[in-house]
């Protein structure tokens, strides 16, 4: 044969359903349900084979990432439905909105440092926390939700457990743990100490954001009386932090104003 007239190259047959069989076995299971859509696609628009490969891959990533994100929201604990998007920033005009897109790039948490939300009730300190939790969820960090009062309990449990087994509790080795409501009931001293153990593992290890009615002055207080417990507390707390003062009038105050507005009689 001469070099005008080169013998054909055979192009191979596709087989769709041993390169199915082959992606279900590395785990890509969308990739193998839509590999014959996305090929057809990709004949029809002459697509190279390096953006069909990409198309494949962008799509079986997308659903990858839905379904972690879904998993570790509902592992998380988090209350569903407040989000940095739905805050009404125009309401709270004490937050300012620069310093939470600030805090929503999880830089604070990436570097182990704290987050405390003070304000009295209603005026949103939950809403935020939670945003941000869900921020962090988003870019890939691990979360854990809790009430104080359901923290409390939960170490309690712990109280005689030993430190290596301690450490695999997930509100000592999440990325961000969330405490909420701090501050409505007083710690007895056991709870105190409690508490103290969980703020010193986590120093330096993980992130903590708190949303409380308390003021600074007010934590001896509120840690059983102890002045020494609650200054190495704080002393672990506000060392590399982040402080959010919100100040304004209540959303749920709000709420009941305009529902009595809507149903009084015209």
């Amino acid at each position: 044969m001469t070099a005008a007239n080169p013998v054909p190259r055979k192009v191979p047959k596709v087989d769709l359903d041993t390169t199915r069989e082959k992606l279900t076995k590395l785990g890509m299971l969308h990739a193998s349900e839509h590999v014959g859509e996305a090929l057809a696609e990709a004949v029809k628009e002459s697509w190279p084979p390096h953006r069909f490969l990409d198309r494949l891959l962008e799509a079986e990533l997308t659903v990858r990432e839905e379904r972690r994100l879904k998993t570790s929201l509902r592992l998380s604990g988090l209350p569903t439905g407040q989000t940095l998007g739905n805050f009404d920033f125009g309401f709270q005009p004490s937050v300012e909105r620069s310093r939470i897109e600030t805090l929503a790039t999880c830089a604070w948490i990436r570097a182990k440092e704290n987050l405390l939300i003070q304000g009295p009730p209603g005026v949103g300190k939950t809403h935020l926390a939670i945003g941000l939790a869900i921020r962090a969820i988003e870019n890939g960090f691990s979360v854990a939700f809790h009430r104080l009062e359901d923290l409390l309990a939960a170490l309690k449990r712990d109280a005689e457990v030993g430190p290596q087994r301690l450490r695999r509790r997930k509100h000592m080795n999440v990325a961000l743990l969330v405490i909420d409501e701090m501050g409505f009931e007083p710690m007895s001293r056991q709870d105190a100490s409690l508490f103290f153990r969980l703020v010193s593992y986590r120093y330096g290890r993980g992130a903590i954001a708190i949303t409380t009615n308390k003021g600074i002055a007010d934590w001896p207080e509120m840690l059983a009386g102890d002045e020494v417990l609650a200054t190495a507390i704080l002393d672990r707390l506000l060392h590399r932090s982040h402080v959010l003062n919100i100040s304004g009038r209540s959303y749920r105050l709000r709420e009941l104003e305009q529902a009595a507005k809507s149903t009084k009689p015209r």
